[in-house]
């Protein structure tokens, strides 16, 4: 990813669509604050909430102080005054194309205030099936200039043939490099470091391959269910929520091939290239290649008796090039399970040519950031027995964090500000990992025969022998 020593931002307009949502305000609300408490925002900086819902400034600031993650539970007041003196909100019927005329009239006078034109974030933190009207009348009434930045959430359309048609009608508003599409699982500490970590350490460079890795796991679990979010996760279920998005993105970042610099755009040259590689998974082989189910109660919470969205999925996925050709992918992700954990696993073959998977690097992203690496020792004593030793790299331990560590939403927001997209998913991405998913989307929506029930608190459902094989 690129080299940043320090931050500059240039000031800029935020508007939020869907402040008073709840990503808004557990997310972006409390990122901004710390932006601002950190002094990183230029002090130009506008904010601009848009809702249907009548609410004062006042009430969205006051949200702060509940999501901050301040170490001693208190706000700092010069911060919380400053991002509400920053902020302005707007009632809009979303719908109506003279509400957007005076939008753009009104960023026309912050421009005018601060004496330049600023750079503008259109921040859609709205339900994804309401985000295309919205492009289209932003489009239409003047708000999608060259200082325009578009930013939107995952997930990016429903199937492959949704997502080919949002991005067209994306694509005749806003150009591609206005386009910031969030994965804020790329904006993670830990995310950031595999790059470095695999580049600047030839140990590990020189394993990075077929020949030394004998499988790759990725997985993301959590503990909770769906935590009153029902509309959305009906809508979604769990491989759009996360497998399309964050965790192939992930796999994408930990295989591709060394990008020829850092640049955005070879960044993602080589993103997309490995993307590209992975066999689609055919119609034939979904049965064998996929796992789904669903928790014990999610109807119940969900509140529809004959729901088979599912709340568990695993992918046993192929990658054709030559550096890992024949090496077992491993994705999955589940809610209700056990523990709550995102990582990503590397195993080492034996070298007695033993099945037990001796050798594991372990990228951890969350709930904490770090690298393990499991290693064989000998027992101490006069016999020959061996033990896994842990190697450990934390974040927060390492780098004494005892204060705030700005988080995924916070380089999210600096990045786009900076015009800088190497941490967002492009057009090109989106529709190649759609590809590899399409006919595991289009068989679970046919047929939910396959749809295994499993208790909360456990594992979820066993995976079959065809993903060691």
């Amino acid at each position: 990813m690129s080299e940043k020593t320090e931050v500059d931002l240039p000031p800029a307009i935020i508007v939020i669509f869907g402040i008073t949502g709840d990503l808004a305000q557990r997310k972006l609300m409390p990122a901004l604050y710390h932006l601002m408490k950190s002094k990183t925002l230029h002090p130009k900086t506008q904010i601009v909430g848009v809702t249907r819902r009548s609410i004062a400034a006042e009430e969205v600031v006051d949200v702060v102080r509940l999501c901050s993650d301040e170490t001693d539970g208190v706000c700092d007041p010069v911060a919380l005054e400053q991002l509400r003196s920053m902020l302005t909100i707007r009632h809009m019927d979303l719908s109506d194309g003279g509400a957007y005329d005076e939008l753009r009239m009104y960023l026309d006078g912050l421009d005018a205030t601060a004496g330049e034109p600023l750079a503008r974030l259109f921040y859609l933190s709205i339900p994804p099936n309401t985000m295309s009207p919205i492009v289209k009348l932003l489009g239409e009434h003047g708000l999608s200039g060259s200082s325009s930045r578009l930013l939107v959430e995952k997930p990016f359309g429903y199937d492959l043939a949704s997502a080919q048609e949002l991005i067209a009608e994306t694509s005749q508003h806003f150009q591609e490099s206005q386009l910031f599409r969030i994965d804020h699982y790329l904006a993670k500490e830990t995310v950031q470091n595999i790059l470095t970590f695999r580049f600047h350490n030839p140990i590990f460079e020189s394993l990075w391959n077929a020949q030394h890795v004998c499988r790759i796991e990725v997985e993301a679990s959590e503990t909770i269910g769906i935590e009153g979010r029902t509309v959305f996760y009906e809508q979604t279920g769990a491989l759009r929520d996360l497998v399309q998005s964050h965790l192939l993105q992930l796999l994408a970042v930990v295989t591709m091939e060394r990008p020829s610099d850092m640049s955005a755009d070879a960044v993602h040259a080589a993103r997309l290239q490995l993307l590209e590689g992975i066999t689609p998974l055919s119609a034939e082989e979904v049965a064998a290649r996929t796992v789904r189910g669903q928790y014990d109660g999610y109807r119940a919470e969900a509140q529809n008796p004959r729901s088979f969205t599912e709340t568990f999925a695993a992918l046993r996925l192929d990658i054709t090039n030559d550096r890992w050709r024949g090496v077992p992918i491993i994705i999955k992700t589940g809610k209700a399970l056990k523990q709550k954990q995102t990582c990503v696993r590397l195993f080492f073959k034996s070298a007695e040519d033993s099945e037990t998977l001796d050798n594991c690097l372990v990228f951890a992203i969350q709930p904490s950031e770090g690298i393990q690496i499991n290693l064989q020792v000998k027992r101490p004593g006069f016999g020959s027995e061996r033990e896994t030793a842990v190697m450990d790299f934390d974040y927060d331990r390492h780098f004494n964090a005892h204060g705030h560590r700005p988080d995924a939403y916070e380089r999210v927001l600096v990045d786009a500000i900076c015009g800088d997209r190497t941490l967002f998913a492009t057009s090109d991405e989106v529709l190649a990992s759609w590809r590899i998913l399409d006919a595991v989307v289009a068989a679970w929506s046919a047929d939910a025969g396959d749809l295994a029930l499993y208790q909360p608190g456990s594992d979820g459902p066993a995976l079959p022998a065809s993903f060691t094989i």
